[in-house]
C-alpha cells in the first residue's frame, strides 16, 4: 500500500503553518507595529487575531483534508459481510486519495474472493443435493417401491383378518414413498432441468400443501435467462414460499415473475401474514448469497396492506456480474 498521502498532509500542514509564521514576523518587523516585553492592551488585539488567523488556516487545512476519514468511517460501519458496489468517490478525497483508492481496491479484492468462495460452496451444495435426490430416488424410492408391490401382492393373497392390517402397513408405505419423491423432488428439481424457469415456478407451489392459498402470475417467452438465472431464480422462489409456509401465518400468497423492457427479470413473492422478519436467519443470508452472484437486488420488505414481499431483480444477461453455481 502507498504511504504518499501521510507525508503529503505532513509537509502540507507544517508548510501552512511556516507561512503564517513567516507573515507573523514580517508583519511584526515591518510594520509599524511592535510588541513591548510586557504585552498592552491595546497591543493584544494584534496578537488574538494573529492567533485566530493561524487557527482558522490550521482548522480550514485539515477538514479539507481529513474529511475522507469520516466517510471511510461511514463507509466501515454500514458494510456487512453481503454488501456489494459501495464505494467512496476518490477525485473528492483531497490529501487522502491513495488511501481512498486503496481502500477501494481492498473491497474489490474482498467482494471477488467471496463471490469465488460463496459460488463454490453453493455449487458443492448443489451438488450434493443432486447426488442426495439421486439416491433418494433410485435407492430408497425403488426399495419402497418393491416393498409396496410385495405387500400388495401379500394382501391379495392373505386371509381378511390378515389383508386389513397389511393394508394398513401398504398404506404408510405409499405415503412415506410420496414423502421421498417429495423431498427429491425439492432437492433437485427436476422440472427444472426438463422443461425450464417457467414451467417449475408454476408447478412450485404444489410441492407445499395444507398452506395459503397461491396466485401465480409466471410469464412465458422469457428468452435465454441462463443457467445460473434460473436456479438462482427458483431457490429464492422456493426458500420464499417456504417461509410463507413455515413463519408468515398467512391465508394468500402470490407469486409472480415478468420481464422488464430491458430484458431485466422481476420476480415477487407476497403473503398477507404477520410481516417481514425482524432479524435475517440462515434462509434470508442464504437468498442474499445467491443474488449476489449474478449481480442481481433482493429486497424483503412490507408488502402493501400487510405481510411480507420478496422482491428480486435480475438485470439482462450481458449485465450479470459474478457466477452463480451452474446445473450440473
Amino acid at each position: 500500500m502507498s504511504t504518499a498521502p501521510v507525508p503529503a498532509l505532513y509537509w502540507r500542514i507544517l508548510g501552512i503553518n511556516g507561512l503564517i509564521f513567516a507573515i507573523g514576523t514580517a508583519t511584526l518587523a515591518l510594520a509599524p507595529v511592535t510588541i513591548s516585553s510586557m504585552v498592552l492592551l491595546r497591543e493584544l488585539p494584534v496578537l488574538l487575531i494573529g492567533l485566530a488567523v493561524m487557527m482558522l488556516a490550521n482548522a480550514l487545512l485539515l477538514r479539507a483534508s481529513l474529511a475522507p476519514l469520516s466517510r471511510l468511517t461511514a463507509l466501515m460501519a454500514r458494510m456487512d459481510s453481503i454488501s456489494t458496489g459501495d464505494r467512496l468517490v476518490a477525485g473528492e478525497s483531497g490529501d487522502l486519495f491513495h488511501l481512498v483508492d486503496e481502500f477501494n481496491s481492498m473491497l474489490d479484492r474482498l467482494e471477488a474472493d467471496r463471490s469465488a468462495g460463496t459460488a463454490m460452496v453453493l455449487d458443492a451444495q448443489e451438488a450434493e443435493r443432486r447426488r442426495i435426490a439421486q439416491e433418494l430416488h433410485d435407492e430408497i424410492g425403488q426399495t419402497l417401491t418393491v416393498a409396496l408391490l410385495e405387500l400388495k401382492s401379500v394382501a391379495d393373497r392373505a386371509p381378511e383378518e390378515v389383508a386389513a392390517e397389511l393394508r394398513g402397513v401398504l398404506e404408510v408405505v405409499r405415503s412415506s414413498l410420496d414423502e421421498v419423491r417429495h423431498v427429491a423432488r425439492r432437492l433437485r428439481p427436476g422440472v427444472l432441468d426438463d422443461l425450464g424457469l417457467t414451467s417449475a415456478l408454476i408447478a412450485l407451489p404444489a410441492d407445499f400443501t395444507g398452506g395459503p392459498h397461491v396466485r401465480r402470475d409466471v410469464r412465458t417467452g422469457l428468452g435465454d435467462v441462463g443457467a445460473d438465472a434460473e436456479l438462482v431464480i427458483y431457490r429464492i422462489a422456493q426458500e420464499s414460499l417456504t417461509n410463507v409456509w413455515r413463519h408468515a401465518g398467512a391465508r394468500h400468497a402470490e407469486l409472480s415473475l415478468r420481464q422488464d423492457p430491458d430484458g431485466g427479470l422481476v420476480l415477487r413473492v407476497a403473503d398477507d401474514g404477520c410481516g417481514p422478519p425482524r432479524r435475517a436467519g440462515a434462509g434470508i443470508r442464504g437468498m442474499r448469497e445467491r443474488a449476489m452472484l449474478i449481480g442481481a437486488q433482493l429486497t424483503i420488505g412490507a408488502a402493501d396492506g400487510g405481510g411480507t414481499e420478496v422482491r428480486l431483480v435480475v438485470p439482462p444477461r450481458d449485465e450479470r456480474r459474478g457466477q452463480a453455481p451452474a446445473r450440473s
